[in-house]
């Protein structure tokens, strides 16, 4: 599902659905003449508000849209034995004694905090098959300190377990799985409930959020994240470690107002963060980044891109980009974004060649997240399929397998 145009798919769904055109419009507040070009186009993208009433229409999770990940499907009649690792982690066998930890003589909180700041850098480098492979150990080494040892120590393992899971959820998410994603983060919520970090179930609610939005649970996302922001800023908003969870939260929310359609709303909670951002960057750096949501200045404006595009305003969307210096510590994941938004801006502008050039640099500094990310081979095709081809699409076709 990697490679078809996204009409193929709601045309594939709406039957399975055995739902016309007319009822397909009906149902999802989409007026017939989109649905009728959509289908018959050969288009791989559309608004993000516009995706998220289809998939509420058609009765599907937004994944379903989107297709799957091209470095990472979640089709198939099976799990791989690196997930079928990863979903026994996450839920152990049920009456069955704890699976030992990995090393004994070795195992520390401190080892394990380091396994979970790495666990994160794979995570955010795309390092999808690392990432399975390793993460079930890590689960199981965190489970056991949190059982073990004095309240203090139990309650730091907790924290260690409750990060664990979190990320657990994420790997979840990106492999098309959301029920396991929900699964492992509410188990990643009761670990947080009983750790000694109060931001943590804050930061777990963020991404019970973004499992909400991948399954087009909009209202269920947003409500989720303002309530979480609102403690945050009641009780930890004068530390940086406090802020980043807040302005984590306050983006999640932004980002649930824009699907929904409500692109001011959004945007005005984004300038609301960027300020906040600029606060953050005069406070000390909190300790154990890595393990904190990513908010600063230029997650931001990531963002605010990212938003401007959804609701094609193409040249918004470069003007934000316009003259962006990242900070040091942004994720590949979130400079992937800001190279895909400025792709897809150039594209809506039909400007072939700033597409090809930002798909270019893409393909050179985090290849792994240009594979797996269906914004890009969507982009791509859109490309491909132009009455006259921008020079340079071929290999990028080649290289997402679109064509041989």
């Amino acid at each position: 599902m990697a490679t078809d145009c996204l009409g193929d798919r709601v045309r594939r769904l709406r039957r399975l659905a055995t739902l016309t055109q007319e009822g397909l419009a009906e149902r999802s507040g989409i007026s017939l003449d989109t649905i009728r070009r959509l289908e018959q186009k050969p288009q791989s993208s559309v608004q993000l508000p516009t995706l998220h009433a289809l998939a509420s229409g058609l009765g599907v999770e937004l994944t379903s849209l989107l297709g799957d990940p091209p470095g990472a499907p979640s089709s198939g009649e099976s799990d791989s034995p690196q997930l079928v690792a990863v979903r026994r982690a996450i839920m152990p066998p049920l009456f069955a004694p704890p699976a030992p930890p990995r090393d004994l003589s070795t195992l520390s909180l401190d080892r394990i905090r380091r396994d979970l700041a790495q666990g994160w850098t794979l995570y955010h480098a795309a390092e999808f098959d690392d990432l399975l492979n390793s993460l079930p150990g890590l689960i199981t080494d965190a489970r056991f300190a949190a059982a073990v040892g004095d309240a203090g120590q139990r309650a730091a393992g907790q924290a260690a377990l409750s990060k664990a899971l979190q990320l657990g959820g994420h790997l979840a998410i990106r492999m098309g799985k959301t029920d396991l994603a929900l699964s492992s983060l509410e188990r990643a919520m009761t670990a947080a409930d009983a750790s000694s970090d109060p931001l943590i179930a804050p930061m777990i609610s963020n991404s019970v959020a973004w499992a909400y939005q991948r399954q087009a649970r909009l209202d269920d996302a947003r409500s989720l994240a303002v309530h979480a922001a609102d403690w945050v800023e009641r009780e930890h908003s004068e530390t940086s470690e406090g802020l980043r969870v807040w302005g984590g939260l306050l983006m999640s929310a932004a980002t649930s107002h824009a699907r929904s359609g409500d692109y001011q709303r959004a945007s005005d909670m984004m300038v609301t963060a960027e300020k906040a951002a600029e606060r953050l960057a005069k406070m000390p750096t909190p300790q154990d980044g890595k393990l904190l949501s990513v908010f600063s200045k230029s997650s931001v404006r990531i963002e605010r891109v990212r938003l401007a595009v959804q609701h094609e305003r193409p040249t918004e969307a470069l003007s934000l980009a316009r003259g962006m210096r990242l900070s040091k510590d942004t994720p590949p994941s979130w400079r992937t974004w800001l190279l895909l938004d400025v792709a897809r801006a150039h594209t809506d502008l039909g400007n072939g060649a700033g597409a090809v050039k930002a798909l270019e640099s893409l393909r050179r500094h985090a290849p792994a997240w240009m594979r797996h990310h269906t914004l890009a081979v969507a982009i791509v095709r859109d490309l491909w399929n132009w009455p006259s081809r921008p020079a340079g699409v071929r290999p990028l076709a080649q290289f997402l397998g679109i064509v041989d």
